[in-house]
């Protein structure tokens, strides 16, 4: 049991990294990453709501008739992301108000409503919680580092301290959109060629393709099957 439920947990954190590898939540990771404290706080609501909503949805799995349990889920997140939102309003409002519509926006993050249908609606309560919490820090920590990235090249600040010399021209390109699309594109490249690297010293096949997104899910490969075509 704990080498299952630390397989389930490491997951998220490398080989199923939500926003480069499964490609997954995007909006937020764009939107919201202007600095890196934005980025930190919109991942531990992520981490809140997706660890409670995997272990709701775990437990109640199999009282949830099949046919609304997609509904079901938006309910049980949508719960989640209220109580997130006025603990935000009543303990971080600034925070709140730097995330903005993004944060009621949570319910229909696809990392959520994913989670649940592949991998919550289907295990025990520990793997589940094991899942969700893999997941969300991996979205955390990518959140982070995303807008640490942009904070640092493009204001000279780091959490919202001076870290640049005075002397230092800020690239301001980077805290708007275009950065953000810029900066994903450099960190998924770079994530490709160390996977690739890492593949060549075990010996192992270079990956053509990543398997991730959603045309690496069950669903899409019994689509793509000969059987169906």
């Amino acid at each position: 049991m704990p080498g299952t439920l630390w397989k389930e947990f490491s997951k998220g954190l490398w080989k199923e990294l939500p926003p480069f590898r499964l490609v997954l939540g995007l909006c937020p990771v764009l939107a919201v990453t202007k600095s890196a404290s934005t980025g930190l706080g919109m991942g531990m609501a992520v981490i809140f709501v997706l660890v409670l909503s995997n272990m709701i949805i775990s437990l109640v799995r199999n009282i949830i008739p099949k046919k609304v349990r997609i509904a079901c889920f938006i309910v049980i997140s949508a719960s989640l992301v209220v109580a997130v939102e006025l603990l935000m309003q009543a303990y971080a409002y600034p925070l709140y108000q730097s995330l903005g519509i993004f944060v009621p926006l949570i319910v229909v993050n696809c990392i959520i409503l994913g989670r649940a249908e592949a991998f919550a609606g289907k295990n025990p309560v520990l793997p589940s919680i094991a899942d969700g919490l893999g997941m969300g820090l991996g979205y955390t920590v990518s959140l982070t580092f995303l807008g640490g990235i942009r904070e640092l090249f493009g204001a000279g600040a780091l959490f919202g301290t001076q870290v640049m010399p005075s002397g230092f021209q800020p690239f301001t390109f980077m805290v708007e959109a275009p950065g953000a699309f810029v900066c994903l594109g450099l960190i998924l490249a770079a994530m490709n060629y160390l996977t690739a690297h890492m593949a060549r010293r075990r010996g192992e096949e270079v990956p053509t393709s990543a398997h991730s997104g959603c045309g690496g899910c069950a669903a899409c490969s019994r689509l793509n099957s000969p059987a169906q075509q």
